[in-house]
C-alpha cells in the first residue's frame, strides 16, 4: 500500500512527505526519507533495521542509520533489476528458513520469546509479518548481486600482477593452516532397529493415505532439522543434489503421491512429491535415523582401535587402511584426505575445524595418528574416527609460491566488487534518486548517491 501511494505522490510532483498509517485504532506518522526510481524508503524501514541490528549485536564505527540507508538505496536499485529477471525467484521456504535463523538468534541473545516481544514492542507474529517482505527483498537482491558478478574470472598473470603491485604493508597475513586425513568406522544398525524404523515410516505412509496431513507428521516426527519445521518441504532441486536412492524414488513419483520407505546415507525416508518443473522437483519428506545399539558402538571402537594399532606397527599403510576400511566413501579413495565443505580446500584454519578434530589435532605432529575418538560424519551420524595430520604451516605474510590459491581468491573478490560497483554507478546515473536533507551529513561509501 505504501509503495502504491508513494508512486501516486511521485507522479503528482510531491517527492517527499509523510503518511498517516492506520494500525487498528493507533495512528503513526511515517516519513519517506528517500526515493529510488519510484520506490520509497521509509523512516520506519531504517528504524526497524537499526533495532534488529542492535538486537543481533552488530556494531559500527560510523553512523548505523546512514549505513542502513545506503544499504537500502543499493537494495532498491538491485530490486528494480531483479523484478525484471524471471530467473530470480525466492521461495516461501527460503524466506521461512531465513526467518527462523533470525528469530533463533534473537531468542538466544535476548532471552525468551516474551523478551523478544518486549524488546521490539511487537508480538512474534507481527515481527515475522513485518520481516517477511524485507527478507524476500534481501534474498532477491542477493541473487541479483551474485548474477552481476558470476561470470567474473581471474587469470594467473592477473593474480601475479596484483600481488607484485601490493605495498608491503598491504600484503595479507596467512593464518596457520593444516591438512589432515581421517578414517571412520560407522556402527552397524541392528536388524531389529532397522525393522522398527521401516515399520514406523510405513505407518506414517498409511496415515497420509487415509487423510492425515503429511506436513503435520513431518513437523512432529521428522529428524531432518533443516526441513522438519517447514513440514518436511525442500526447495526445488535437481537429481544431482540428492542422495541417489532418494532421487530415484522421488523423480518417479506422481504429484501428491507418497513413496515407499527409502534408505539413503542419511537414514530412512518417505517422500511426497509436490511439483515437478523441468529437471527439478519440489518435495517434502520425513526422515527417521536408526538408533545405534551401544554394543555396536563398542564394536566400532574396537575395530578402529585395532586398525590404529596395525597402522602404528606398519602392518598396513594409512592409505591402504583408508581404502579398505573407512566408511567415508568421499575420502577413502584419496587416503582419507578431508576437504572443507565451506571452502572446497584441503587446508583448514583452526576455527574451521570440527570441535572434536580441533582439540586433538593441536597436539599432533605432522605424520602422527590420533587416538580413536567418537565424532560425527558429514551425514550427522555417530562414527568412530582416527585422524592423521598431513601438514601444518605457520602464520606468515602471503607469497605466490605457497599461497597462490588464497591470493587468487582475494583478487577474484576484489574484481567482483569492482564489477558490482561499476554496475551500481551505471544504474545510479540513469535512475532518479532523492535523499531527504536529514541525511545530508551521511558519509556514504559512494558519494554519487547525492546528486
Amino acid at each position: 500500500m505504501l509503495k502504491q501511494l508513494a508512486k501516486g505522490l511521485l507522479l503528482s510532483g510531491i517527492i517527499l512527505g509523510s503518511f498517516i498509517i492506520s494500525n487498528g485504532q493507533d495512528k503513526v506518522v511515517d516519513q519517506i526519507v528517500a526515493i529510488v526510481g519510484s520506490n520509497p524508503i521509509l523512516k520506519s524501514d531504517i528504524e526497524s533495521q537499526a533495532i534488529q541490528a542492535q538486537a543481533q549485536g552488530q556494531t559500527t564505527e560510523g553512523d548505523l542509520k546512514c549505513e542502513i540507508l545506503e544499504s537500502l538505496l543499493e537494495q532498491k536499485l538491485l530490486l528494480a533489476e531483479a523484478d525484471l529477471d524471471t530467473n530470480i525467484v525466492v521461495t516461501d521456504n527460503q524466506i521461512n528458513q531465513n526467518m527462523d535463523r533470525r528469530m533463533k538468534y534473537f531468542i538466544e541473545n535476548i532471552g525468551s520469546e516474551k523478551e523478544v516481544e518486549k524488546y521490539f514492542k511487537k508480538s512474534i507474529n507481527q515481527l515475522k509479518s513485518e520481516m517477511s517482505e524485507m527478507i524476500k527483498e534481501q534474498l532477491k537482491t542477493e541473487q541479483m548481486q551474485q548474477k552481476i558478478s558470476k561470470n567474473v574470472t581471474v587469470t594467473p598473470s592477473e593474480v601475479r600482477n596484483y600481488f607484485r603491485q601490493l605495498p608491503k604493508d598491504k600484503i595479507p597475513m596467512i593464518a596457520s593452516q593444516m591438512e589432515y586425513a581421517h578414517i571412520t568406522i560407522l556402527p552397524v544398525i541392528t536388524e531389529q532397529e532397522d525393522m522398527e524404523v521401516k515399520s514406523k515410516l510405513r505407518d506414517f505412509k498409511r496415515r497420509v493415505e487415509n487423510g492425515e496431513n503429511f506436513a503435520t507428521l513431518a513437523v512432529m516426527y521428522s529428524e531432518d532439522p533443516g526441513s522438519a519445521r517447514n513440514g518436511g518441504e525442500m526447495d526445488y532441486v535437481g537429481r544431482a543434489m540428492l542422495d541417489p536412492a532418494f532421487a530415484t524414488e522421488a523423480f518417479n513419483l506422481k504429484v501428491g503421491t507418497v513413496s515407499k520407505v527409502v534408505r539413503s546415507e542419511f537414514g530412512y525416508h518417505i517422500i511426497q512429491l509436490i511439483d515437478k518443473r523441468g529437471e527439478k522437483i519440489k518435495c517434502r519428506h520425513i526422515l527417521i535415523r536408526p538408533k545405534i545399539d551401544p554394543k555396536e558402538l563398542e564394536k566400532s571402537k574396537s575395530r578402529i582401535d585395532s586398525l590404529a594399532n596395525f597402522i602404528a606397527k606398519k602392518t598396513i599403510t594409512w592409505d591402504q587402511a583408508a581404502y579398505m576400511y573407512s566408511s567415508d566413501k568421499n575420502t577413502r579413495n584419496n587416503g582419507g584426505l578431508v576437504t572443507s565443505q565451506k571452502t572446497g580446500s584441503t587446508k583448514f584454519q583452526m576455527e574451521d575445524l570440527d570441535p572434536d578434530v580441533s582439540k586433538l589435532i593441536t597436539n599432533l605432529q605432522v605424520g602422527q595418528v590420533s587416538e580413536p575418538f567418537l565424532g560425527m560424519d558429514d551425514k550427522q551420524r555417530q562414527v568412530y574416527k582416527i585422524i592423521k595430520l598431513l601438514s601444518r604451516t605457520n602464520a606468515h605474510p602471503a607469497n605466490l609460491q605457497e599461497d597462490y590459491q588464497h591470493l587468487s581468491e582475494i583478487y577474484l573478490e576484489k574484481k567482483k566488487e569492482d564489477t558490482y560497483r561499476a554496475w551500481l554507478a551505471k544504474q545510479q546515473a540513469k535512475t532518479y534518486i532523492h535523499i531527504d536533507d536529514i541525511y545530508s551529513n551521511c558519509n556514504f561509501k559512494l558519494k554519487s548517491w547525492k546528486k
